[in-house]
């Protein structure tokens, strides 16, 4: 590894906020099968690390969300864990840590703009998870992962929470031609930093569900899964 290498590896680890004990890691993690096939180049690529990285994003994030969302359930976990790691997600990860600059491409691939493709760069992103977990363990890919994930992730699942939830009360409602339904913000409570929203709901006037959460959307997806429960056990 030359002197510019090294320089360029080691502002990204900066980025990172991860420092290797073998350097030579990140260096695979950022070479592209391009740039090892199409060239003849005798090195080793990304695609191997690339697998184990996917393999250790879906076991941090599904962690994350068992841990931090107690009442949701196996579906709704799937479907949050996929947003939260499809190709965009990682995209802009990688992105945001200016992982393209590391990148050895082929020349042609380098041509034709590999640099900015989003499948190179969330494949280069998850390979680099894959050589952080190597090199440091899994709480070192975790830690790395969360740095940067948490918020998509927690969007995510409050997200896919919130659509489903109301979307089958709405549907529970209108199919039995209950009423309006209305969500009323009832108040919040505790620090800035760790602020509890509570928000009720109410079918045709008459309140029938109560949730709280970090955001007010969490506490209303909250509400609506309480107010389903009671309709549907009232049928």
């Amino acid at each position: 590894m030359d002197a510019n290498r090294a320089e360029l590896l080691d502002a990204l680890q900066q980025r990172l906020q991860y420092d290797f004990h073998d350097l030579s890691l990140l260096d695979t993690a950022l070479t592209h099968a391009s740039y090892v096939k199409g060239d003849g180049r005798a090195c080793a690529h990304n695609e191997r690390l690339e697998f184990l990285g996917d393999a250790v994003v879906e076991l941090c994030v599904s962690e994350y969300l068992y841990k931090n969302y107690p009442d949701m359930d196996e579906g709704l976990m799937t479907r949050a864990r996929a947003l939260a790691v499809y190709e965009r997600a990682l995209h802009q990860i990688a992105l945001s840590l200016a992982l393209g600059e590391a990148l050895l491409l082929s020349r042609g691939e380098e041509r034709s703009g590999g640099r900015e493709k989003p499948s190179i760069l969330a494949d280069a992103m998850e390979a680099v998870i894959g050589a952080v977990y190597l090199d440091g363990g899994l709480d070192a890919a975790a830690r790395l992962i969360l740095r940067f994930a948490a918020k998509s992730i927690s969007e995510a699942a409050t997200g896919v929470a919130s659509k489903d939830y109301k979307t089958m009360l709405q549907e529970h409602v209108q199919q039995r031609r209950l009423g309006a339904i209305e969500y009323v913000f009832t108040g919040s409570s505790g620090p800035d930093h760790k602020k509890l929203f509570f928000m009720r709901v109410e079918v045709n006037g008459r309140a029938i569900g109560e949730g709280e959460g970090g955001s007010k959307q969490e506490a209303g997806q909250r509400a609506a899964k309480m107010a389903l429960e009671a309709l549907t056990n009232a049928d």
